[in-house]
């Protein structure tokens, strides 16, 4: 099955499915193919779906989950802001990273939501 994601604030908690599924292509596929991902946020951003390849086959590989909270969101037309509280927890429910995201995502012409500027840890710093 693949996993899509109607609303933005959706996004997050399908990629969790995803993670817990094992399905390292349907995660890449949340993400649109010009992402750009601020983290950590005194690091230059990072580009490209090879990242997200690598991050989310090691929370596959460690049987981790994610748990997502949206606090905020805003849509305008196929753009859309997202904050979120979220957390990663490794097997035995230990939270091994948190953080408060600033998140755009962009409508595809399906009506299903990806992201495409992901800052996990917050804005980076000017």
């Amino acid at each position: 099955m693949i996993r899509k994601a109607m609303q933005p604030r959706d996004v997050a908690n399908q990629i969790g499915e995803c993670i817990k599924e094992g399905n390292i292509d349907n995660i890449v596929d949340f993400f649109h193919p010009d992402y750009l991902m601020s983290f950590p946020p005194t690091e230059d951003p990072k580009s490209g779906l090879e990242i997200i390849r690598t991050v989310f086959s090691s929370f596959i590989e460690s049987k981790s989950t994610l748990i997502s909270k949206v606090t905020g969101e805003i849509i305008n037309g196929d753009i859309s802001l997202l904050q979120a509280e979220w957390h990663i927890e490794d097997a035995t429910g230990t939270i091994i990273s948190e953080g408060k995201s600033t998140e755009v995502l962009k409508q595809r012409a399906d009506g299903s939501w990806v992201y495409y500027i992901d800052c996990p840890m917050g804005l980076p710093q000017v």
